[in-house]
């Protein structure tokens, strides 16, 4: 448990999982267990990230950044919630403030010139690329569909984080997913 003055990390059903020990020691000071909290979480956080800005050095910084603001905020973990959703959420608000505030445009990264395309060696056309397609989604609709259709957020959830309107969420979310099966040649012939 922690320190009167640091909050109180309470043990509920979601965070019963949880390395609570971890959590707690690393809110105390104790790098190495926020080391360990660091390897076990940052591989999603990255593909969080990576969804949403669609550019891997972006996803880098991003997932650093949202660490480091973890390290800083950590004392204020009550466990409310998972820590992983936790985490998730200050991503979702590291990404969304680097882009308001540096007002940054993400390409997405094209096959480097000379590259051969993979191809099948039966002459089948290459399989499907959905992170590529996903990256290549327009900012908004990027955003509304790696937050409600792949992590599970209500467009409640997604239009508070996004700070837009729910109907506009829901709206974002089915153009994404006209673009995505445009994008992948999924529309009925």
């Amino acid at each position: 448990m922690m320190d009167e003055g640091r909050g109180v990390l309470r043990a509920n059903a979601d965070t019963q999982s949880e390395p609570l020990e971890l959590i707690s020691a690393a809110a105390d000071g104790d790098m190495a267990a926020f080391e360990t909290l660091y390897r076990r979480y940052s591989p999603r956080i990255y593909g969080l990230c990576l969804r949403l800005t669609g550019h891997r050095e972006a996803a880098e910084d991003c997932t650093q950044e949202t660490f480091v603001d973890a390290w800083r905020a950590l004392f204020r973990f009550e466990g409310r919630s998972s820590f992983s959703t936790w985490l998730h959420s200050i991503a979702v608000r590291t990404v969304l403030s680097r882009r308001r505030g540096l007002r940054l445009k993400f390409e997405v990264a094209e096959p480097a010139a000379g590259m051969p395309e993979q191809t099948d060696p039966r002459g089948e056309p290459p399989p499907l690329d959905l992170e590529r397609a996903i990256a290549a989604l327009p900012e908004a609709a990027r955003h509304v569909l790696v937050l409600v259709g792949l992590y599970g957020y209500s467009h409640a959830e997604a239009a508070a984080n996004l700070k837009i309107a729910e109907g506009t969420c829901k709206a974002q979310l089915h153009r994404a997913r006209q673009l995505l099966s445009q994008a992948l040649d999924l529309e009925p012939s």
